[in-house]
C-alpha cells in the first residue's frame, strides 16, 4: 500500500515532513467505558507508529479528557478487571475550539496551557451515548476536524435503536417486531407497556434504546422476568426497545468505506456460543470467551450474497461513513432480517468486526490503516 501523504507536509517553521497525526481517543462517559479502553489497547499495538504520530487521549467518566500513556496493557482487560481513564492518569487536554486552529493543547494544574500540536485526524474509539450517538462527532465538526467514522446524523440515528428502525423500514429493508419504550412511559402506565409487550409473544429481548456491547440487555422468556429486565435496561437508558425474538443463525457482516467512497463488505461470519450463554450478553463478549466466530458462515452462496447487498444497502440507508458492522438473522427458510448496525462496532483485536475482515484478506494493521486513510481523504464541513 502506498505510503499515506499528510494532511500539512510539513510543521510551520520548518521544511522537514511529518508524520500525519493521529489522536487516538478512548474511555468516555458511557457504561461502555471499558470496552472503549479495551479497544484503544488493540489499537494503540497494532497502528503503525513509523507511519503515524500516535496521541492518545482518555476521556474520564466525567468526560474529562486527559493526554493518556501510550501503553496497550494499560488500557487492555486483563483478569476480568475492567480498565478505567482517571484524572490522575494524565494532564488535561483541551480541544480545538475554532476551525483556523487544531492544535490540541495540555493543561497542567497551575500552569499556561501548552501546545501539544496539530491534529490530522481523530479515532474516536468511543462507544455509546456521548461518543458513538453524534455528539462527540458534532464538536468535531465544530472545529473542521476530520474523524474515523460515521457523521453526526449517522452516529445518532444509528445509536438510538427506535430511529434506526424507523429509517430501516422506511428503507424497505426486512427488520423484526418491536414496542418502543419511551421516557416515563414505565412510570406512568406499566400496565399498557406489559399489554405492547404481550402482543409480540415470547421470548422477547428488552433493550436500552441507546446503549451497545449487550449493556442492560436481557432476554425474557415469559411475563413474569419482564419488570426486572425493563427495571435493569432502565437504568442505562430512559428510553428502551423491545424486541420480538426472532428465530435464525445471528450473521454479522462488516462493512468498510474506501477513499473513494466505495463501499465494500466481508465475509459474513456466524457466532457460536460455547458453555451455558444463551445469547450475546457483555460477560459472553469480553469476560468468559464464551463465542467463536465461523467465517464464512456455512450457508448457501445466494444467502450470503444477500447479507453483503444487505449490509451495503443498510449502510447506505443509515447514511454512514467509514465503517460499520451489520447483525442480522437468517431463518430456516433463508430469509434474512436486519437486527441493528452499529457505526463504531467492537474493535479489539478479538472483535467479529476485525475478525471478518482478517478471514477476508485483510489484517488489523492494515484495517486500521484503510480508515485513517478514508478518513484524512474525506472533507470537512457538509459532505
Amino acid at each position: 500500500m502506498d505510503a499515506i501523504q499528510p494532511v500539512s507536509s510539513t510543521d510551520p517553521g520548518t521544511t522537514a515532513p511529518r508524520k500525519p497525526r493521529v489522536a487516538v481517543l478512548f474511555g468516555g462517559r458511557s457504561s461502555e467505558h471499558a470496552v472503549s479502553c479495551a479497544t484503544a489497547s488493540s489499537v494503540l499495538r497494532a497502528i503503525d507508529h513509523d507511519a503515524y504520530d500516535v496521541i492518545p487521549i482518555g476521556v474520564t467518566s466525567t468526560g474529562r479528557w486527559v493526554l493518556a500513556a501510550d501503553d496497550p496493557d494499560r488500557w487492555a482487560i486483563s483478569a476480568g478487571v475492567l480498565p478505567q481513564v482517571k484524572d490522575g492518569d494524565g494532564p488535561g487536554v483541551i480541544a480545538p475550539l475554532q476551525t483556523t486552529d487544531s492544535n490540541l493543547q495540555v493543561l497542567e494544574p497551575g500552569q499556561v496551557p501548552r501546545e501539544l500540536g496539530q491534529v490530522d485526524v481523530v479515532f474516536p474509539l468511543l462507544h455509546g451515548p456521548f461518543g458513538e450517538d453524534g455528539t462527540l462527532q458534532g464538536l468535531l465538526e465544530l472545529t473542521d476536524i476530520r474523524y474515523v467514522g460515521a457523521g453526526v446524523l449517522a452516529s445518532a440515528a444509528s445509536m438510538d435503536k427506535a430511529v434506526m428502525k424507523v429509517m430501516l423500514k422506511g428503507a424497505g429493508l426486512p427488520i423484526g417486531e418491536y414496542v418502543v419504550v419511551r421516557p416515563g412511559a414505565w412510570d406512568r402506565d406499566p400496565d399498557a407497556v406489559r399489554d405492547d409487550v404481550e402482543e409480540l409473544g415470547w421470548p422477547v429481548f428488552v433493550k436500552p434504546a441507546r446503549a451497545g456491547s449487550s449493556v442492560g440487555i436481557s432476554k425474557v422468556d415469559g411475563p413474569e422476568g419482564l419488570d426486572a429486565a425493563i427495571v435493569e435496561a432502565l437504568k442505562h437508558d430512559r428510553k428502551l426497545v423491545i424486541e420480538a425474538a426472532v428465530v435464525g443463525r445471528e450473521i454479522e457482516c462488516a462493512v468498510l468505506q474506501a477513499a473513494d467512497g466505495s463501499v465494500a463488505t466481508s465475509l459474513p461470519g456466524e457466532i457460536e456460543f460455547v458453555g451455558e450463554h444463551t445469547f450475546y450478553d457483555f460477560e459472553a463478549k469480553y469476560l468468559d470467551n464464551a463465542t467463536k466466530l465461523s467465517c464464512p458462515a456455512d450457508l448457501p452462496q445466494d444467502v450470503l450474497a444477500r447479507v453483503r447487498d444487505l449490509s451495503v444497502r443498510t449502510f447506505e440507508a443509515m447514511n454512514c461513513e467509514g465503517l460499520a458492522r451489520v447483525d442480522f438473522f437468517v431463518q430456516a427458510d433463508g430469509s434474512v432480517v436486519v437486527n441493528e448496525i452499529n457505526t463504531m462496532p467492537g474493535f479489539t483485536s478479538s472483535s467479529m468486526y476485525p475478525r471478518m475482515w482478517a478471514a477476508t484478506g485483510l489484517e488489523y494493521p492494515e484495517l486500521i490503516d484503510r480508515l485513517i486513510r478514508t478518513a484524512l481523504a474525506r472533507p470537512t464541513g457538509l459532505r
